[in-house]
């Protein structure tokens, strides 16, 4: 496939305070995008996790790009609209959108209280919604744009012990390829992208999801982005995409490199969750 230069393009990167957000407007800063960094927090002096908006703004600008720092609850509709507004009006139009916040929880029925299934529903889903409802508009001016999705490829009909967290993220990457379907024959690029194992993340380490020697780091995700946002629209859409098989079929060969702890092999955790065939 034939590749794009992104110098000069502009991004909003939901959930960008810590972790693969934060991390994906590093990777998207060395490539000469301005990014505009969303979340929740703007004070961590009083949290256990480090990491706020502003934070990652200062990093992508020391890497020579502009970056807007933005407070962010994807749960709020007229906020979602003011990032993508106070977007266009700072760089005078949008190209990427990734909608990276997300909210886990896993339990089953029992122990989900409704409030909670809410809360799932209404980051995951309707935030991927929203974003990508008042984003749209701009990619059809620029005639050229990716929305990227962190959610699972569609493989199964139920998530038992993680009902609500399950139907949320799946949700996420049923609205992506629905969307991939409705602008297939202009040139906007809609794709869900996941890891086949764990990442090492707050939320990974928070919900014991194994051990370190299970995990691997972001820049995985940051590697297989790089290579969606860089190929043209219209060559790939409509996709839900693990990031090691995709990244084997654009011809890495070293997933080692990935590996929180060396020599380790970490097994096939986050495509597992959903159910996902990865023989």
């Amino acid at each position: 496939m034939s590749t794009e230069s992104l110098e000069g393009r502009t991004a909003i990167i939901t959930g960008a305070t810590r972790g693969i957000g934060k991390a994906l407007a590093l990777r998207l800063a060395d490539l000469g995008v301005n990014v505009t960094v969303t979340g929740k927090t703007v004070d961590d002096s009083d949290k256990e996790m480090e990491g706020t908006i502003h934070k990652t703004a200062e990093a992508v600008e020391e890497r020579g790009a502009e970056a807007l720092p933005v407070q962010h609850d994807v749960r709020d509709e007229d906020n979602c609209k003011e990032v993508v507004d106070e977007t266009v009006d700072k760089w005078g139009g949008l190209d990427i959108l990734i909608n990276n916040a997300g909210a886990i929880q896993l339990t089953d029925v029992e122990n989900t209280p409704p409030n909670r299934y809410d809360l799932l529903m209404e980051v995951n889903a309707r935030g991927t919604y929203v974003m990508s409802h008042y984003a749209l508009p701009h990619l059809r001016d620029n005639e050229w744009g990716h929305i990227l999705t962190a959610s699972p490829p569609i493989s199964t009909d139920r998530t038992p012990g993680r009902t609500a967290y399950g139907l949320s993220k799946v949700g996420m990457t049923f609205i992506a390829q629905s969307l991939a379907g409705e602008v297939e024959d202009e040139p906007i690029g809609v794709n869900a992208f996941w890891p086949l194992t764990a990442i090492d993340t707050r939320a990974t380490r928070y919900f014991n999801m194994g051990t370190e020697e299970m995990w691997r780091t972001p820049e995985i995700l940051c590697d297989m982005v790089e290579e969606i946002v860089q190929t043209p629209p219209d060559e790939l859409s409509g996709e839900a995409l693990l990031d090691e098989p995709f990244l084997r079929d654009r011809g890495y060969e070293d997933f080692d490199q990935y590996n929180v702890v060396e020599g380790s092999e970490p097994p096939p955790l986050s495509a597992q969750l959903f159910g996902v065939d990865v023989e």
